[in-house]
């Protein structure tokens, strides 16, 4: 496994995580043939559905990032933080599951999909995601969504991953890092109505050094597809940081940091979803 995870001379950090991802992906189907991961998958009960409302927050949780290190303390209570994301109003829950860089599992997506039912909130499956297998993992696991990293594919592979995650009634976030990403996002059909639907994720992370560059939002709005809801993604710290975005047009945020590290997550979030819901509507910011 060692030589599966080293870097390569001149790999880029998303070539990298493609590469191993695709190798878990071997090493799964050497423990659960497709077909019957694809019976367990339809055999669970229906996901809640995605309501993003006025303006829609998806928390995230994720135990460390290779941007800053360790997000949780080792006492951290993963179902606390959770529930506190479910009694703030998140529209959804990320859950990271890359082991190597993020120390995620498909564990943490079930224990997350479990209490977040009580509160009617989809958790969506935040990999590298290369194969519709992980999208098949991330149903059997109770996920309602997935990401989905159109930069590291081809576009049949994101066709591919578009049409499990319909078969399984998930949603999908597509994410995009410039202009060439959101056109090629752009060309996808919203899905029919009642359908679990497709967003358009801008990550403003410059994936080449991990920086965040708030400036890309802005930059990169003029390029969002109208037929699409956007999320703004990444280096969102407070709720001044959603109205800016807001106003930009996107109409989610996925936030992930900054909740991890909040002394109250619930308040936090349901701050910020408020400040994002005024924005759109025009309204003034108490």
């Amino acid at each position: 496994m060692m030589a599966e995870v080293q870097q390569f001379p001149g790999e880029s950090f998303l070539g990298r995580m493609a590469r191993i991802s695709r190798a878990r992906v071997r090493e799964a189907r050497k423990r659960e043939p497709e077909g019957a991961l694809l019976a367990r998958a339809l055999a669970m009960p229906a996901p809640p559905p995605l309501r993003l409302g006025t303006f829609g927050m998806i928390a995230e949780l994720k135990y460390r990032s290779p941007a800053v290190g360790t997000l949780a303390a080792q006492d951290f209570d993963g179902e606390a933080q959770i529930r506190s994301y479910g009694a703030g109003g998140a529209a959804a829950v990320s859950v990271l599951t890359e082991p190597e860089e993020f120390r995620g599992s498909l564990d943490d997506l079930r224990q997350a999909a479990a209490p977040l039912m009580a509160f009617s909130i989809p958790t969506m499956r935040k990999d590298f995601l290369t194969d519709p297998y992980q999208v098949l993992e991330a149903r059997a696991a109770g996920a309602g969504g997935v990401l989905v990293i159109v930069t590291m594919l081809g576009d049949q592979e994101v066709a591919e991953l578009l049409a499990c995650a319909a078969q399984c009634g998930l949603f999908v976030l597509l994410e995009g890092f410039d202009e060439a990403d959101l056109e090629r996002i752009g060309g996808i059909d919203a899905p029919p109505d009642g359908a679990a639907p497709v967003l358009c994720g801008v990550n403003c992370r410059d994936l080449r050094n991990l920086a965040v560059s708030r400036d890309r939002f802005g930059q990169l709005a003029p390029y969002l597809p109208s037929h699409l809801p956007a999320v703004a993604e990444s280096g969102i710290d407070d709720a001044d940081d959603i109205v800016a975005v807001a106003s930009l047009g996107y109409r989610a945020a996925l936030v992930g940091s900054a909740l991890m590290r909040a002394a109250d997550a619930s308040q936090e979030l349901a701050a910020m979803a408020a400040a994002g819901a005024q924005a759109v509507r025009g309204e003034p910011c108490s």
